[in-house]
């Protein structure tokens, strides 16, 4: 008697031709810089932001990937040492009365600071953020390397924001940058501000892993959303900052689960059913070292732990073996935004490797007051499913900047993840 076998399919014959095209669509700008032969690097640029014919531009540079991975982390030395630790001091030397002490670190609201301190301090990360841009990776070569440099200028001097994607090779903090002075620009903390890229354009970080993640066949998006809380407990005890009604939006916006121990992350990694749309992390992060390897970034939860990269690949199952996990992924944790391809084991990358999104997370030593605040805005706009995680941290980055003169919120990068949103089902249509 003929019967029907059981199939499966465990590959794509069609290779993708069987999905519906995606409807999202190519970024304004993308800007590459590659590692080119044994010490040097390839800058390219395509998209149809590009006021001629869109077609890709290279150019070899002159400068050695060395001195940019080193003046790169001078810029991030320069913002905790320049802003986030700035003392003002009184004639004598001694803190200013009437200052709280290191008020860059522990305000948010900065509109009522000295105005002319608070230029001065910007105006040294906007000068920093230029001059790694535009006078070391492109300030420097012949007719080939300067035409690049003005069209990119002129492209990223738009004032309609773009969606701008950096596919980098190096850690390079791209929302820190900025664009060179120009005539035009406004005086005082508004111009300053809108000279970030991160202040005008949709910017997220990518790298060789990109092209892995693809468009899972995912089905459809649940009625009320899996989220997850995963922190420190022992962080902000005494409730100086607005960490527990950040708890309290993630518990509004859907089906709460919270870790505060390695173990419990570990299972829930291991887990081949694990599919939760949003996950936030609220711990410390620092790095590591373990001789001879390189330092390497580590978070820890209540348990004090420590949790990296090799966490996540030692536990997840492969892809093909799991239901489709795709979570946005919030990691408010030092340091925890430095991007995948810098020299250490990144958590982040291997978060998307597995399947996630995106990671937003800051690319300095974050006070936790801001931290905080930053994690409020972002996730109670993510939650209510408005917006991308793009438009979303362009608009939190514009919001404490703009009103607040507070530049921290350019600090947190973006990798992957620009056009990730939070989808919730029809309840009339969600399944029973």
């Amino acid at each position: 008697m003929a019967r029907e076998l059981p199939v499966r399919v465990v590959q794509d014959p069609s290779l993708g031709f069987s999905r519906l095209p995606s409807a999202t669509p190519p970024p304004d700008l993308v800007v590459g810089f590659d590692l080119w032969g044994e010490n040097g690097i390839r800058a390219r640029m395509y998209g149809p932001a590009l006021p001629t014919l869109p077609y890709e531009r290279q150019i070899p540079l002159e400068t050695t990937p060395g001195e940019v991975r080193l003046l790169t982390a001078r810029l991030r030395r320069l913002w905790r040492e320049e802003f986030v630790g700035l003392q003002p001091l009184d004639a004598q030397g001694r803190p200013a009365p009437g200052r709280p002490d290191f008020p860059y670190a522990t305000l948010v609201d900065l509109t009522g600071e000295p105005r002319q301190e608070l230029v001065g301090a910007v105006s040294e990360l906007t000068k920093y953020g230029a001059h790694l841009l535009f006078d070391v990776l492109l300030g420097r070569g012949g007719g080939a390397i300067k035409r690049f440099r003005e069209e990119l200028v002129t492209v990223l001097r738009c004032e309609r924001p773009l969606r701008v994607r950096f596919d980098s090779d190096f850690p390079i903090p791209w929302p820190m940058l900025c664009l060179p002075p120009d005539s035009g620009d406004e005086p005082g903390p508004a111009g300053l501000f809108h000279r970030f890229l991160g202040h005008r354009h949709l910017v997220e970080h990518t790298g060789s892993h990109y092209a892995e993640i693809g468009e899972d066949q995912a089905g459809p998006p649940p009625a009320v959303p899996s989220v997850s809380l995963n922190h420190d407990t022992g962080i902000d005890r005494r409730g100086r900052t607005r960490a527990a009604e950040v708890a309290e939006v993630l518990a509004r916006g859907g089906t709460l689960t919270e870790r505060t121990t390695r173990p419990q992350l570990e299972r829930a990694l291991a887990d081949a059913g694990l599919d939760e749309q949003l996950m936030y992390f609220w711990c410390h992060g620092q790095f590591q070292s373990a001789d001879p390897e390189p330092p390497h970034l580590v978070v820890r939860l209540t348990d004090q732990r420590p949790i990296d990269a090799y966490t996540v690949q030692a536990h997840r199952p492969p892809r093909r073996a799991c239901v489709p996990f795709r979570p946005f992924v919030l990691l408010n944790a030092c340091y925890a935004g430095l991007p995948g391809n810098a020299d250490l084991a990144y958590l982040g990358r291997a978060l998307i490797e597995t399947g996630a999104r995106g990671v937003l997370g800051p690319q300095i030593e974050m006070p936790q007051v801001f931290a905080a605040e930053y994690a409020l805005e972002f996730l109670t706009r993510y939650l209510a499913g408005e917006g991308t995680a793009g438009e979303i941290a362009h608009a939190v980055a514009r919001h404490f900047a703009d009103e607040l003169h507070n530049p921290l919120g350019f600090a947190y990068a973006l990798h992957c993840g620009m056009d990730a949103r939070l989808e919730r089902a029809d309840p009339a249509e969600a399944p029973s």
